[in-house]
């Protein structure tokens, strides 16, 4: 890990809080309206990418073709189905240990920026009371790339007035992973190493996760 790292950046889904049940239930609620066998192991084929392309991967797996206008209407249903899980919210929902790692990073005076696809990251983040953590937020209104493009993560450096080699991103899909590697970045897996090899650094989730620690884990 490089010394001088001056920023950190989060995705959401997976990493800060498991909304990824929500998404996973929404998507095979649509699937199974469409007569589309969906699958949690399909559902791995959606992390970190965007909702268009996630409608684009089911009915690839349910060899079907829509029209434009039904794709966005299917879209659009999905997102409402969503919003209505996630609208339960809580700062209860928070993964373990993510609180004490912001905290850690506001310690040690690091920018800390949001680099997610979602289109409801604010509505999350307000729900869990983590937006003050925040000085950048780029999500899906405000990037047209999907992951593994680098854009999201590229803007969230931008904002945030720090050289890309200068950022940790942390990440729990493999399309976001190949992002932050594509930005320039060090990447720090969420989960399995299985999944996300070519990730630099991979752990378990924040349980007694600082950054000083971090640090520690990583510079070798």
């Amino acid at each position: 890990m490089h010394n001088n790292i001056k920023a950190v950046i989060f995705d959401l889904d997976g990493v800060l809080v498991d909304t990824a049940k929500y998404h996973y239930l929404a998507w095979k609620r649509l699937a199974q309206e469409l007569n589309i066998e969906f699958s949690i192991e399909d559902n791995e084929r959606l992390k970190g990418v965007s909702r268009m392309q996630s409608l684009e991967i089911i009915l690839e797996i349910g060899n079907t073709t829509l029209d434009p206008d039904k794709k966005h209407e299917l879209a659009e249903k999905k997102n409402i189905w969503y919003v209505d899980y996630i609208s339960k919210l809580t700062p209860e929902d928070i993964l373990p240990g993510v609180i004490g790692f912001l905290e850690s990073t506001k310690a040690n005076g690091i920018k800390v920026a949001l680099g997610s696809a979602s289109k409801n990251s604010m509505l999350i983040l307000n729900k869990l009371n983590l937006t003050d953590y925040f000085q950048a937020i780029i999500d899906g209104t405000k990037v047209s790339k999907a992951k593994p493009d680098p854009e999201v993560f590229l803007k969230g450096a931008e904002a945030l007035n720090v050289s890309p080699h200068q950022c940790i991103v942390f990440e729990d899909a493999e399309a976001g992973v190949e992002a932050a590697i594509n930005a320039g970045m060090f990447c720090i897996g969420i989960g399995s190493e299985n999944i996300l090899k070519k990730a630099h650094l991979v752990i378990s989730g924040f349980s007694n996760m600082t950054f000083d620690k971090l640090k520690l884990h990583g510079a070798n």
